[in-house]
């Protein structure tokens, strides 16, 4: 019993550099998204620890993984550095997502019970008018981990939230230009309807209809930013 104890009083001990970790990763990722650190802009490990109260070994731990998540790039002998934001791989986002996505939706639409759909209506639930660009960013996010946790396949979901992290990233990039991101929880609402229901098929359509939605506005907005303004 008292070995027992010990165990766990020891394992309570050596978890927190794991969830140190996660943290880390966390947090450097919602920066890279967010733009706070800019694509080609040095990663510098002192400053991470500096502004996130973390020491080196979950700073370097986070940056491994987000080098397997591309989302930065070690160069030998010159350091860290965001990787670059290139238009070009929205289409490449955007099929690979198109499979895995629906696939998700409809293990999520089998899988998936009651608490999970509560979870996901309390996520949307404040959406409304008033919300900012952020803030609906934020619960489209909330509602695809929910719906991840649903499927109960993480190596599919795993790589479905490498990949809405560069979605995410284009989505910051270009939210000047994106008409209104309103639209889009007002799909959640009918996937939601689909997967409380049960309904595999209708949940896969309709992310795929979200989907295109954002990469038609993401190719819109790219384009006003690239095409000359015409002579008056």
């Amino acid at each position: 019993m008292l070995a027992g104890a010990w165990l766990v009083i020891y394992l309570d001990h050596i978890t927190p550099p794991k969830s140190l970790s996660e943290r880390a990763y966390q947090e450097i990722r919602r920066m890279i998204v967010r733009l706070d650190l800019v694509p080609g802009a040095v990663v510098r490990e002192d400053e991470l620890q500096a502004t996130l109260g973390l020491g080196r070994t979950p700073i370097r731990e986070a940056l491994q993984r987000l080098e397997r998540d591309q989302l930065v790039t070690v160069v030998p002998r010159r350091g860290v550095f965001v990787s670059q934001l290139d238009i070009a791989d929205l289409a490449v986002l955007y099929e690979t997502r198109a499979v895995l996505e629906p696939y998700a939706m409809r293990l999520a639409a089998v899988r998936g019970t009651e608490h999970h759909w509560a979870e996901m209506a309390a996520a949307l639930d404040p959406a409304g008018d008033g919300s900012s660009a952020d803030e609906l960013l934020a619960i489209d996010r909330r509602c695809r981990e929910i719906v991840w946790e649903a499927a109960g396949n993480r190596f599919v979901t795993g790589t479905l939230d490498m990949l809405y992290s560069h979605s995410d990233r284009l989505w910051h990039l270009y939210l000047g230009d994106v008409a209104d991101l309103h639209g889009m929880i007002a799909e959640h609402r009918e996937i939601l309807a689909a997967l409380r229901a049960g309904d595999a098929e209708q949940a896969a359509a309709l992310i795929l209809t979200h989907m295109r939605h954002f990469d038609e506005q993401i190719r819109a907005a790219v384009r006003r930013r690239l095409d000359p303004p015409l002579a008056g």
